[in-house]
């Protein structure tokens, strides 16, 4: 397993335990990374092969690293076409693409923890935690030009220290206005569970950028709740882009579908694939747009797509209207929270 590591993708670290201090690598190919939504459990199967093998071998294998691609970053504010960007860039056939790695989520995680007294990590050790996956998600097959990896929304919060760690990697940053995205949000069923179960650690990042303390999270109603995690990840996006704006192209997704062709030529150009792309047909006709890109069996058009937002707006009319109220209110008590939505609008 371990001889895999230094040369080649197929060996993936899919589980990083800091407790055990020991790394899950699994065994995957080109067509499980390509047919993959997400990196997660739903990877595994009855027949995957792999083992856990402690921390320490791992670093001394990804030693013995032969050739690394350049890493580049997909972050996003949850539900704004991060996953349909991503299968796009796969059709380029130039680019790996990584969505949703579990230990981004966990080194996420351990950063919030540093500075207590119950971080089971140094600072140092973090950052020796963090190049290393950085190396092994580096890693490509024989056609690939670039790695990209697609993080989880509220691992959007480790976007400045992964650009931060080396000069080459670049992000993208997806995003929604905040109507639009309050409506796409209480369109899906499993919004609310998804909503509460990231509350917490939104509403801890938020209270920590204002001066006047917030309601709690069992008081909002769920389009508050949505409102929240809206300016959470927003805010994290601003200050990103304000800390790198070269390296990081934010992207509305609302933009994105009224002109797809001319966004990914942007964003091949930004992640250096422009010249990768050059045979490739206009991306604006790519199948992939015809589908629910997080589940490619169903279709999911964005004619598919306005047809939801347009019930959604008619059913949740309430929620939404609360939400948006939330936002106001916010910003007229604080000038920051003004700047954010002034910025996004």
């Amino acid at each position: 397993m371990l001889t895999r590591v230094a040369g080649s993708p197929d060996a993936y670290p899919q589980k990083l335990d800091l407790n055990a201090w020991m790394v899950l690598v699994v065994v995957l190919d080109a067509a499980t990374y390509r047919g993959a939504s997400f990196l997660d459990d739903r990877v595994l199967g009855p027949a995957t092969q792999g083992a856990w093998v402690p921390l320490a071998e791992v670093f001394e294998s990804a030693r013995r690293l032969s050739r690394e691609r350049p890493l580049h970053f997909i972050f996003h504010t949850g539900h704004v076409g991060s996953t349909l960007v991503s299968r796009l860039l796969d059709a380029t056939g130039a680019v790996l693409s990584l969505r949703e790695p579990l230990p981004l989520r966990t080194l996420a995680d351990a950063r919030d923890s540093l500075e207590r007294p119950d971080s089971l990590l140094s600072a140092a050790q973090f950052d020796n935690v963090l190049a290393l996956f950085m190396r092994l998600w580096s890693r490509g097959y024989e056609a690939t030009r670039s790695v990209v990896v697609k993080a989880t929304s509220s691992a959007g919060r480790l976007a400045v220290p992964l650009l931060a760690a080396g000069e080459g990697p670049r992000a993208l940053y997806m995003n929604l206005r905040a109507e639009p995205y309050l409506a796409t949000l209480l369109a899906g069923a499993n919004s609310p569970s998804d909503l509460r179960g990231h509350g917490p650690e939104r509403m801890r990042r938020l209270q920590s950028r204002l001066a006047a303390p917030l309601l709690p999270l069992h008081a909002l109603s769920i389009g508050e709740l949505a409102a929240l995690s809206w300016l959470a990840e927003t805010w994290t996006q601003r200050e990103a882009l304000e800390r790198f704006p070269g390296r990081i192209l934010a992207v509305d997704f609302d933009r994105l579908l009224a002109s797809p062709g001319d966004a990914m030529a942007r964003i091949l150009d930004h992640l250096g694939l422009a010249a990768e792309a050059r045979e490739l047909t206009d991306l604006a006709q790519s199948p992939v747009l015809a589908r629910y890109s997080k589940a490619p069996e169903h279709v999911y058009s964005p004619e598919v797509r306005a047809e939801v937002l347009r019930e959604s707006r008619q059913d949740n009319r309430a929620e939404i209207g609360k939400g948006m109220a939330w936002l106001e209110a916010r910003a007229r008590a604080d000038p920051a929270v003004a700047a954010v939505l002034a910025a996004a609008a």
